[in-house]
């Protein structure tokens, strides 16, 4: 398959150089130091085992233009990066492009082809003004979930730490071809790449621990472990889940693990930095919407009440704001 990577930081260059590495034809649409390394040297992989992965056929390009129409284009930045991407990943678009977001959190397609009352609408929170979807449309979108954990060691270089897990799902739940052979490729490739029914389901389960642990950590700066056994900071996380629940099911989502056993699975990962912690302390802005503020939108748009998730919220948009108004980063460092 022809792929584009449009974002080459550690999931993006997980993903690209484990296809390369297979024979795809994959190219990564990256800036600055990673462009230059990835067109000198292919990328790197540092698996789990220390060894090492090396796909020298991997090709960059800074405007998607030069890299031209793709099977599939796998959209690996943060959602709050889509729209600066806009309108030159249009260039990465054939007649049958699919864009597969492997994003955290609600996605800004979420209504599309939800059968019910609310299908069609828009998410403000995730695409104000329906930019993203203006420039994207609908029909090209695949789903996914992103379950392995990378790190960006280098440009080019992206160090694995575990996973290898990436759901695939079709808005209306089909398996249509198209995503039959992305699913096989991924396969081929190394990775375990299922095609759900219900991706939308699948997200949810992932999004219900972001959704509190990341805003609880940047607040508190604690790792999942140290919220998961300080009973105050785990009650809250069982309020917030308990809320996020409520507005799913509105939305025709069944879980199939309990709050506890989702917190249990947080707690079991340890001593570990959530990635908006990450943002806080590197100064970068923090991806909130998608996590926490979407679902407050969920909540406003089904008729039903959030007050936790509220909060929570409205703490961590004046902490992001603090951040970025003041040009600085956030991180403890031990008392004199």
């Amino acid at each position: 398959m022809k792929l584009a990577i449009v974002g080459a930081g550690a999931i993006g260059g997980l993903l690209g150089a484990r296809l390369a590495h297979a024979g795809e034809d994959v190219t990564f649409v990256a800036r600055n130091k990673n462009l230059a390394a990835i067109r000198a040297n292919g990328f790197k992989l540092i698996l789990e085992d220390g060894s090492t992965l090396h796909a020298p056929t991997a090709k960059a390009v800074q405007d998607p233009a030069e890299a031209g129409p793709q099977d599939a284009v796998l959209l690996t930045v943060k959602a709050h990066q889509v729209k600066d991407l806009l309108p030159a990943m249009r260039g990465l678009f054939g007649p049958e492009t699919a864009v597969v977001t492997m994003i955290n959190g609600l996605p800004w397609w979420y209504f599309h082809k939800l059968a019910g009352p609310y299908e069609g609408r828009q998410l403000e929170s995730v695409d104000p003004g329906g930019v993203i979807a203006a420039h994207i449309e609908p029909e090209r979108v695949i789903g996914s979930v992103v379950y392995p954990a990378a790190e960006l060691v280098e440009p080019g270089v992206v160090k694995v730490i575990e996973g290898n897990r990436f759901t695939l799902g079709e808005p209306d739940g089909t398996r249509s071809p198209r995503i039959e052979a992305l699913s096989k490729a991924m396969i081929s490739a190394g990775f375990k790449s299922p095609v759900a029914k219900d991706i939308r389901g699948e997200i949810w389960v992932k999004l219900w621990g972001n959704l509190c642990f990341n805003p609880i950590s940047a607040l508190t700066h604690a790792t999942l472990e140290d919220i998961c056994r300080f009973g105050p900071t785990r009650e809250l996380a069982v309020a917030m889940m308990s809320e996020a629940k409520t507005v799913a099911e509105k939305l025709g989502v069944q879980f199939k693990i309990s709050i506890e056993q989702r917190i249990a699975g947080a707690e079991a990962i340890g001593a570990h930095k959530t990635s908006m912690l990450q943002d806080v302390e590197a100064g970068r802005a923090l991806e909130l919407e998608a996590l926490l503020g979407s679902v407050v939108e969920l909540g406003r748009i089904t008729g039903t009440p959030t007050p936790t998730l509220d909060a929570i919220c409205a703490a961590t948009r004046l902490l992001g704001k603090t951040l970025k108004n003041s040009g600085s980063r956030l991180a403890l460092a031990p008392a004199l």
